[in-house]
């Protein structure tokens, strides 16, 4: 490492002579570069404007030397970093090094992969973070080794057709900070992806393939435009950490209580009010909720409306009464209509007695402290719960930490 006071034109007479550099500091003034015999200067750190094309210059000159250095390597040459060199255009060159490992090229200005970079299929690490990319080329499907890919920071607002055919073995991808307003569904064919960033994009829903990749154990969809989470989510049960902070969420699907072995969920930011029924028995140990308009335990006295059952509703639940009790005939005749089955399907029961419903139902909330196992936002002492019940009879013989739910 060389550092010194401002020169007025020229290198410290030692670092002409010297081929061994591996860092120039220069704190202002002029700076030119008369030597040619400093071949291993990696990083350059000059703090005056008026030298930003010198430095462009060099850096393009250092960027060639590296990469002849690694074309000498050839087969042997594992690892290129090229961050920050101002490069405009990836380097033909790569199909040179059939052996390489880790490709990082972030923080330049590239706007297109060049065709070349699919001859890499040994390639595990390619970071090309802060560029200029407006779509996951189709190239990188061929790229059957890849473990990591970073593309944040670009503007991509699109993914290649096919791309994920060839990411089998792709464990971890971050897409934040771009453009993305949808994910296509061949996403679901990462089976090994673990961890899924996406980030500071434009994303309105969540693809049910997503849902399909059961190894996954990171998701990260901060500050998209989410309006709903699929039920289907309940699929991922190898989910570990679920952070969905600043969307547009109303209301969090009950398949997320079935995932046993969450440990982190931060949903900060969205306009919830109430949450599943079996929320509380989540085996969390942090839970962020803060900026969202949670229902509070405010009791006021409402005059119970009249309700009467639609000849639907009624036979309904005489039919899912006769289920419950095995009723063969009942049974048998459902396999005669499997519009009228797939609708049955769909019922509900009520918490307080156990009978079955179809569509017309009670909704209420019940407030229940919050495990004393977890890590949680401050301020919240109660969590609301969204309980159903099947009729106002019921309704009347409700706990005390159950109420109605008034539509202002």
């Amino acid at each position: 490492m060389l550092s010194g006071p401002t020169c007025s034109g020229y290198f410290p007479s030692l670092a002409r002579k010297s081929s061994n550099i591996s860092y120039l500091h220069h704190n202002g003034g002029w700076l030119c570069f008369y030597d040619t015999t400093i071949l291993q200067l990696d990083v350059l750190k000059i703090y005056n404007r008026k030298l930003s094309s010198i430095m462009v210059t060099f850096s393009k000159i250092m960027t060639e030397r590296l990469l002849l250095r690694a074309l000498k390597g050839g087969s042997n040459t594992k690892i290129i970093t090229l961050n920050g060199k101002k490069i405009r255009k990836m380097p033909s060159a790569l199909e040179k090094l059939p052996g390489l490992r880790t490709l990082d090229l972030q923080n330049n200005l590239i706007s297109k992969v060049c065709p070349e970079l699919s001859t890499l299929t040994q390639l595990t690490l390619l970071n090309l973070g802060n560029n200029l990319l407006e779509e996951v080329p189709e190239e990188i499907k061929y790229l059957t080794s890849l473990k990591r890919l970073h593309l944040f920071g670009n503007r991509i607002c699109r993914i290649a057709t096919g791309v994920c055919d060839g990411l089998q073995e792709l464990i971890m991808l971050n897409l934040n900070n771009n453009q993305l307003t949808s994910l296509p569904q061949e996403v679901g064919r990462l089976r090994n992806l673990t961890y899924l960033s996406i980030n500071h994009n434009q994303l309105t829903m969540i693809p049910t393939e997503v849902c399909s990749l059961e190894n996954l154990y990171e998701l990260h969809l901060n500050y998209n435009q989410l309006m709903y989470i699929p039920e289907e989510i309940k699929l991922l049960q190898n989910l570990r950490h679920l952070f969905l902070v600043r969307n547009n969420i109303e209301v969090l699907p009950e398949g997320l209580c079935h995932l046993k072995k969450l440990k982190l969920l931060d949903i900060a930011g969205n306009v919830i009010q109430i949450f599943p029924a079996g929320f509380q028995e989540l085996k969390l140990r942090e839970f962020y909720c803060e900026g969202n308009p949670l229902f509070v335990k405010q009791p006021i006295t409402a005059k119970l409306p009249k309700v009467i059952w639609t000849l639907q509703e009624i036979t309904a639940r005489f039919v899912l009464h006769q289920l419950q009790e095995n009723n063969q005939l009942i049974m048998y005749s459902l396999e005669y209509y499997p519009e009228i089955k797939h609708k049955i399907s769909k019922a509900k029961k009520c918490v307080l007695c156990g009978k079955p419903f179809l569509s017309e139902w009670l909704e209420c909330v019940q407030f229940v402290p919050p495990s004393k196992n977890w890590k949680i936002s401050k301020n919240l002492q109660l969590i609301p719960l969204r309980i159903l019940l099947c009729s106002y009879r019921c309704f009347r013989w409700r706990g005390p930490d159950v109420f109605g739910i008034v539509q202002e």
